[in-house]
C-alpha cells in the first residue's frame, strides 16, 4: 500500500507496488502448490485426535467404555467372572473401577470369596477334634509322692516327746525365796539393836555394818530382781510350749498325711485339667490370629486405589494435555484452511491493482 498512488498510470507503477502484487500472486501460487498437504495434515489429525477423544476422553468420562468392555461376548473366549473361577458375570470391569476408586481391597475388588473360601481354608476347628483325641489317648503316669516315711514321723514324734523340760517346779519355789539364804534386812536390825547395848566404838562399827548390809540388800534388789523376773517368764513359756510340741507334731503329721493322699489321687487330675485349659488357651490365640488374618486379607491387603489413580491420571494426561492439544492444532489448521480460498480469490483481485501493466485499461 506504500507504493500504491492512485493518480499513477497503471504501466507508470512503481517497483514496489510491483513487488506487492508479485507477493500477492506468488502467495497464490503456492497456497495451490501446498494446500493440499496441508489438508490431509488436517484430516489425519482431525481423525487421529478426534476419534480418540470421542472414543477413548468420552466415553471413559461417561462409563460407556466400561460398559462397553463388560459387554458379553466383546472379546471371544474372554469371560471375567470365569477366568476367576466365579459363578455367572458377577465381576465386571465398571464394578472394579468403583471399587478401586474407593480404596477396596482387591480380595474384595475381586469378589475372590467365591472361588477361594477362607473359611474353609482356614478353619481350625477342623483340627480342634484330633487335637482333642490325641490329648484324650495320652497317659500321664507320675512316680509316687512321699512326703514322710514312717521313719521320720516316728522321728518326728519321738523327738517331739523327748524335747520335753526338766521340771522346773523346785527351781521356781527357790525363785520365790530371797536371793541370800536369810534376810539381809533382819541381819541389819539384828546388828543396829546389838549395838544399843555395847560400848561406843563397838556401836559405831555395828551401825556401819548393818547400813552396809542394807545398801547390799538394795542393790541385790535392783540387779537381779529384773532378771530374775525373765528367767521365771521364760520359764513358764518353756513349760507351756513344751507342752504343745506333741500336739503340734501330730497336727502337722496329720496334715502331711492328708496332703499325700490329695496328691496321689488328684495330682494327675490337676495336671490333665490344667494341661486342657492352656491348650484352649493356644487353640483361642490361633483362632484370633486366624480372624485378624482373614479380615486384614480381606479388607486392607492389596488396596486397588492406586491402580484407579493411575488410570484416571493416564486418562486425564492423554485427554487433558494431548488430546486437547492435538485438537485444537487441527482446528486451528483448519480454519487456516477455510479461509485459504478467501485469501486466493482476494489475492488474485488485488494483484492487478498493484502489478505494473504492459496495456492500460480504456476504462
Amino acid at each position: 500500500p506504500l507504493g500504491l498512488k492512485e493518480d499513477v498510470l497503471p504501466t507508470k507503477r512503481s517497483g514496489l507496488s510491483n513487488a506487492g502484487g508479485n507477493f500477492f500472486m506468488a502467495g497464490v501460487g503456492f497456497s495451490f502448490i501446498f494446500s493440499w498437504l496441508l489438508m490431509l495434515l488436517v484430516m489425519i489429525i482431525f481423525l487421529l485426535g478426534g476419534n480418540v477423544y470421542m472414543l477413548f476422553c468420552e466415553s471413559w468420562r461417561n462409563q460407556q467404555l466400561f460398559q462397553l468392555l463388560d459387554t458379553p461376548g466383546l472379546i471371544p473366549g474372554f469371560n471375567l467372572s470365569e477366568l476367576l473361577g466365579q459363578e455367572g458375570d458377577t465381576t465386571n470391569f465398571s464394578e472394579i473401577y468403583r471399587q478401586c476408586q474407593q480404596d477396596a481391597s482387591l480380595w474384595k475388588t475381586l469378589h475372590l470369596d467365591q472361588s477361594v473360601s477362607l473359611d474353609e481354608l482356614l478353619n481350625i476347628s477342623q483340627y480342634t477334634g484330633e487335637i482333642s483325641t490325641a490329648f484324650e489317648e495320652v497317659n500321664i503316669t507320675l512316680s509316687p509322692i512321699s512326703l514322710l516315711d514312717q521313719t521320720q514321723e516316728d522321728m518326728l514324734l519321738h523327738a517331739s516327746q523327748a524335747g520335753q523340760p526338766p521340771d522346773f517346779n523346785l527351781t521356781l519355789e527357790q525363785l520365790e525365796q530371797n536371793i541370800t539364804q536369810g534376810s539381809l534386812l533382819d541381819l541389819a536390825t539384828e546388828l543396829e539393836q546389838l549395838a544399843e547395848k555395847t560400848d561406843i566404838d563397838v556401836k559405831k562399827e555395828l551401825e556401819d555394818i548393818a547400813l552396809e548390809l542394807r545398801k547390799l540388800d538394795k542393790k541385790m534388789q535392783a540387779n537381779f530382781s529384773g532378771p530374775l523376773q525373765s528367767l521365771k517368764k521364760n520359764i513358764h513359756s518353756v513349760q507351756s510350749g513344751a507342752a504343745q510340741l506333741e500336739g503340734q507334731t501330730r497336727t502337722a503329721l496329720d496334715k502331711a498325711n492328708k496332703t499325700q493322699e490329695f496328691l496321689e489321687k488328684e495330682t494327675t487330675n490337676i495336671i490333665e485339667n490344667e494341661t486342657w485349659a492352656f491348650l484352649k488357651q493356644l487353640l483361642h490365640f490361633f483362632e484370633t490370629y486366624i480372624s485378624w488374618a482373614k479380615s486384614r486379607l480381606r479388607e486392607d491387603v492389596a488396596r486397588c486405589k492406586p491402580v484407579a489413580q493411575t488410570l484416571d491420571n493416564v486418562e486425564a494426561i492423554g485427554c487433558d494435555y494431548i488430546m486437547d492439544s492435538v485438537n485444537a492444532f487441527w482446528f486451528s489448521l483448519g480454519w487456516c484452511t477455510l479461509f485459504l480460498l478467501p485469501s486466493i480469490i482476494l489475492a488474485v483481485r488485488l494483484a492487478k491493482f498493484y502489478r505494473r501493466m504492459d496495456i492500460a485499461d480504456v476504462y
